[in-house]
Parts: C-alpha cells; structure tokens; sequence
C-alpha cells in the first residue's frame, strides 16, 4: 500500500493542474463532436493555377532542349560508333563508314560521306554544317573546282594512265623520283589501273598532288587483268591479290569450303564483314567457274 500511496500521492497544487488539464481535454472533445467543419472552406482559383501550370510546362519543355546534347563541329573521318549513333546513323551505314576507314583512305566532302556511308538526305542535311575538314582539303577542294573551271576554257589532251613513264609523271609539280616509281610500281601490282580514283590509293601521294596527275592522265584503255577461279585458287594465290588481306583470305577460304562451290561473286557479298565498298575492285581479279 505504501508503494502505490508514493505514485498517488500529489500536492494542492499538483492536483488543480491536472483537474485543469482534464478540463481542457473535455472541452476539446465537446467541440469536436458538437462543432461542424466545412469542407467548402477552400476555394479554388483555377485560372491562377493553369498560369502557374503554363509556366511549369514551357520550364520543362527549356530543360529537355538543354539537355539535348549538343553537336561541335568534328572531323567525319574519326567518327566513333556511339558518336555516329548519337547522330542518328544506322549500324549499317556506321559499319560501311568503318569498313572505309580500314582501307586506309579518308573522306574529303558531305557528298563522298554519303556515297560512302549512304546515309539518307535528310541526316546529310542535319548534320554536315558540322563537318570540318582539315585546311589543306578545302584549298585543295577548291584547288580542283578551278582546275575543272579552266579545263572547260582551256581543254587539255589527257594521256592514258597506264602508259605514263616515270619521265612523264616527274614533269607534273610534286611528282619526284621516287613517287613515280611508286605509282608504277602500284599500277604493276594492280596489273594496271582500271579507274581514275585507284591512284589516290597510292602511299604518300596526296590528294593535290594526285589531282595535278588526273589533270593530266586518265585511263584510256583498261588493263586486261588475269582473273583467278576463286573455285581452284589456293589461300596463297587470294592472298596476293589486290584488296584482299590475310583476314579476308581467310573467310573467303572458309565460305568456299562450306558451300562447296561458288557459282557467283556476288556471293562474296554474304561473307561476314566483307568490305563492300571494295568489291567491284576485288571482282576485277576473280571469276567463279
């Protein structure tokens, strides 16, 4: 009885406090339960809120165009494959444009992008006031729109390509003993060059420098190439063809055996990574019987 005497026990004063807070408590309960609330209290200015509504969506609508990413001014030739997709290529177009980098050759112009890439107008369009080319390609794009200006004043008698003696080439400006002899010997190994642009593939000659050559050479008379049966030929004799490297070598090798027979180049086409943009080149050394 103590102990519970100990917690009951309470002065004067302590007692009027809780008989005042017991009080308060009861009068709140009254007027909860006796004192009405309206919910048409609040009232609702919808005019003001589709202003403030606007102003949220023309914010959001700024936001999302800052976070676009933006597009600097870049060099189409070092594309990597997340900035060509970023840019809206496909994988296709992504992958002829890589298989044209490997060739080792580079592109020079929005037009020679899309023939090469076949990407379509539109994204042509979209994106080629963003491409830069080095200054020596514009002076020598412009190089060669006044050349093609003065050949229509003043025509110039071509002579043919493949009959060109390093004498002749040495007389264009840029054409020394040694880089004539160097496109010699690359007309020797292509057993003699069957388009104009072949002579761009020559090493160490600059594209200037092979324009001066084209104002004065063309192919006249097309080489007749030894083709080699693709069905009969040894990975030796592909592999020293023209175009065609180790890895090629290989697959076409592979592609053979598995279909026994290859009735049609253009079965090539088929093989896995076959660099496309090389085969009217390729075809000019092969024939399938």
């Amino acid at each position: 009885m103590k102990f519970l005497e100990s917690h009951f026990w309470y002065n004067k004063g302590q007692r009027n406090g809780i008989l005042f807070l017991v009080g308060i408590i009861l009068i709140a309960q009254l007027i909860y339960v006796y004192v009405g609330f309206s919910n048409d209290a609040v009232i609702l200015d919808t005019e003001k809120i589709d202003q403030v509504q606007k102003r949220i969506d023309s914010l959001k609508l700024v936001q999302s165009k800052n976070q676009k990413p933006k597009i600097f001014p870049f060099n189409p030739n070092y594309l990597t494959d997340f900035k060509a997709y970023q840019l809206g290529m496909s994988v296709y177009e992504i992958d002829n444009l890589m298989a044209y980098r490997k060739t080792g050759k580079f592109i020079n112009s929005a037009s020679e992008f899309q023939k090469i890439t076949l990407v379509s107008d539109r994204l042509l369009l979209q994106i080629s006031p963003y491409f830069k080319f080095p200054d020596w390609v514009v002076k020598s794009k412009n190089i060669s729109e006044n050349v093609v200006a003065d050949k229509q004043n003043y025509p110039v008698e071509k002579k043919d390509l493949n009959n060109a003696t390093a004498s002749d080439l040495q007389s264009i400006q840029g054409i020394g003993d040694k880089l004539s002899k160097r496109i010699i010997s690359y007309r020797n190994l292509l057993q003699g060059f069957s388009f104009d642009d072949q002579l761009y593939e020559v090493y160490f000659l600059d594209t200037l420098t092979a324009n001066r050559v084209l104002e004065n050479f063309h192919v006249i008379q097309k080489p007749v190439i030894q083709k080699l049966n693709l069905n009969d030929a040894s990975f030796k004799e592909v592999l020293k063809l023209p175009y065609i490297e180790y890895d090629l070598t290989k697959k076409i090798i592979n592609y053979r055996n598995s279909v026994n027979q290859i009735k049609d180049l253009q079965e090539l086409k088929k093989i896995d990574s076959f660099p496309l943009d090389k085969f009217d080149r390729i075809a000019l050394y092969l024939l399938a019987e």
